[in-house]
């Protein structure tokens, strides 16, 4: 279920050569611990099985794209490349590298597999709203909202066999942080995915319209793993999803509005948008409100340390940072009150941002992540970000507010906070 992957296997069957497959294993990655490593090499290896029963070369290279990659294409003789897209910009930059380093008689192509409709398809321009960006996305799925062609056993062999994979060589070229444990609930690999997509048409979608934003309830897809890593499409999920349209119309429409409609705007506003995680990046009335309350006293400041550690003086906050410490994925309405609690109690709302990013990069399985940066929590919750002006208020100024008090109207908070409770 991987576009640039179909592509390249219909160059290679058109010019009649083997097809290989590349993976290059940055040692770190932004803020990626071994919980992150872990997933995406584990979910690797199941491509690695799927590949040979395919007659597929699978590869996994040591180091950054541009220090191995064109030696590889050099050495096995191959007549193009196909790469996937990712909006953020370090993998933008990689692309870049390898396109300056590649012999000149190489074709060079990107395949937005990452989204359903390609992002610079969907619009030529950074979108303001939700509002500005659905007419355009559900006009343009008719056309690529279809079901994928099959990747077939590959009739070219190369003269040479792959490498054998040293999967522990890869887990110790890594120089990232081992203390972020992997978690126990999330199996990696397409497989344990499709099942958790499989069950999430069976048990949950019947109630994600109506208890998505209650975190006591069974309702969420908890897909954003794999998505993530690029183990289960999402394109695949919405074909899936759709086909309960009749038996669940209004749950299967708020599901692709969020897994479409606003995965692919945070899509569109970190590719147009170069201070994507940055303050920069907001609209002129969301930096002129907030540089005008920068100053406002805060009623609690706290530290990085006491943030990640989830000792603040709210048991709701806490609950919610230990869920995504233990769990690697925080519930996605809580994400919002997480992020604009932490632009409350912090120095400014560059501080806010930036512990809100390192957090959520640090410990959510799907941090780094553009639907990270902007609509789970950081850009949209503390710079109002695809979202309007509010009631003017301390530290906030306009952009929207929320506290305890909401959350105790919407779902028992007493529940959360004792099933989330610190470990003595």
């Amino acid at each position: 279920d991987n576009w640039a992957f179909l592509y390249a296997q219909r160059l290679a069957l058109k010019q009649e050569l083997p097809l290989h497959v590349c993976f290059c294993l940055v040692p770190k990655f932004l803020d990626a611990t071994i919980r992150h490593y872990g997933f995406m090499l584990r979910g690797l290896r199941e491509v690695a099985e799927e590949c040979a029963e395919l007659n597929i070369r699978f590869h996994l290279l040591l180091g950054y794209a541009k220090d191995v990659l064109p030696t590889f294409v050099v050495e096995h003789g191959v007549g193009g490349l196909v790469t996937d897209f990712c909006p953020l910009r370090l993998p933008r930059q990689w692309v870049e590298d390898i396109r300056e380093r590649l012999p000149e008689d190489v074709p060079f192509a990107q395949v937005d597999a990452h989204n359903i409709v390609p992002c610079w398809v969907a619009s030529p321009k950074q979108e303001y709203s939700a509002w500005t960006f659905r007419g355009k996305i559900h006009a343009q799925l008719p056309e690529f909202l279809t079901e994928f062609p099959p990747v077939v056993r590959h009739p070219y062999t190369p003269s040479c066999p792959a490498e054998p994979i040293a999967w522990e060589a890869c887990y110790s070229s890594l120089q990232v942080d081992h203390t972020v444990k992997e978690v126990e609930w999330a199996t990696p690999g397409t497989a344990a995915g499709l099942a958790v997509l499989q069950s999430f048409i069976a048990e949950r979608l019947k109630s994600f319209s109506s208890h998505r934003n209650n975190p006591n309830k069974a309702a969420l897809s908890n897909l954003s793993p794999w998505f993530h890593f690029g183990q289960v499409s999402t394109q695949r999920a919405i074909l899936e999803v759709q086909k309960h349209r009749g038996k669940y119309k209004e749950s299967v429409e708020v599901f692709v509005e969020e897994a479409v409609v606003r995965r692919e705007l945070a899509e569109n506003f970190c590719y147009y948008n170069e201070n994507y995680d940055s303050v920069q990046g907001a609209y002129h009335w969301a930096q002129t409100t907030l540089k005008l309350h920068a100053k406002d006293k805060r009623p609690f400041l706290y530290k990085l340390q006491e943030l990640e550690q989830g000792t603040t003086h709210d048991p709701l906050w806490n609950a919610a940072q230990l869920q995504m410490v233990r769990e690697g994925k925080m519930h996605g309405f809580l994400r919002m009150y997480w992020a604009k609690k932490i632009l409350e109690w912090t120095h400014s709302p560059e501080e806010a941002l930036q512990f809100a990013i390192y957090l959520n990069d640090r410990y959510e399985l799907d941090g780094r992540d553009p639907n990270g940066y902007l609509m789970l929590c950081c850009l949209w919750s503390i710079c109002g970000v695809h979202d309007h002006g509010w009631t003017e208020r301390a530290i906030f100024g306009k952009i929207r507010y929320m506290n305890y008090a909401g959350c105790k109207r919407k779902f028992d908070v007493g529940q959360f906070e004792h099933r989330y409770a610190p470990r003595m």
